[in-house]
């Protein structure tokens, strides 16, 4: 059984019930996600030691934005197949604009659509910055895309410390809070160290073997 956890989602938009922020990312600040000064607090590199994908693995950027991490990730590891995943056209339509995004034969940007088909086929997936903004419907979808084996890798915004970026604490969890959501829809949880402003999760089906 599912818990399924009331947020601040309208009412008008059914696919956003369970989560913890009233309203999707705003397109028109997509360039804050092209600023790469964010590696400062949250390095690609800890992300991709965290992750640890196993040669020739198939990941899922499951609200992958405008790809700067999807992107960093894919040319770190030309042996991945990354899957950068997003609900927003916008967004989408900026990521596959992008030259990195054409010369890389191992990204492949989606919509939610298209996630049938990856369905127990994901290594790992990375939920980066988009937990507090996942419904129940959507927080399904990344344990329905995880293989037997695979695990899903939460770093999301820490609603226990002062930082100056981010969205109000109101707006995001606390490590626990987060761990129970994720506990609620069938992940058996492990806490990691995380990161100045962010706390991370690995998350595996509770029925892996």
């Amino acid at each position: 059984m599912h818990e399924h956890r009331k947020g601040g989602a309208t009412p008008d938009d059914p696919a956003r019930a369970g989560a913890k922020q009233p309203g999707r990312f705003d397109p028109s600040r997509a360039d804050r996600l092209d600023d790469t000064s964010r590696f400062e607090y949250l390095p690609p590199e800890r992300v991709l030691a965290l992750l640890d994908p196993a040669p020739s693995a198939l990941m899922v950027d499951f609200g992958a934005g405008t790809g700067t991490y999807a992107i960093w990730l894919a040319r770190a590891r030309p042996d991945l197949a990354v899957i950068a995943l997003d609900e927003q056209p916008e967004m989408l339509d900026r990521l596959r604009a992008k030259p990195e995004t054409q010369s890389l034969a191992n990204l492949r940007p989606i919509f939610p659509a298209e996630i049938p088909g990856f369905r127990g086929r994901a290594d790992r997936v990375l939920a980066l910055n988009v937990l507090h903004e996942l419904g129940d419907e959507a927080l399904s979808e990344v344990r329905a895309l995880l293989a037997p084996h695979g695990f899903a890798l939460f770093v999301d915004w820490n609603a226990e410390v002062d930082r100056p970026h981010g969205p109000p604490r109101e707006h995001v969890y606390s490590p626990r809070e987060a761990a129970k959501r994720l506990a609620g829809f069938g992940f058996e949880v492990e806490m990691l160290e995380g990161f100045p402003y962010h706390y991370v999760l690995r998350a595996r089906r509770a029925n892996s073997s």
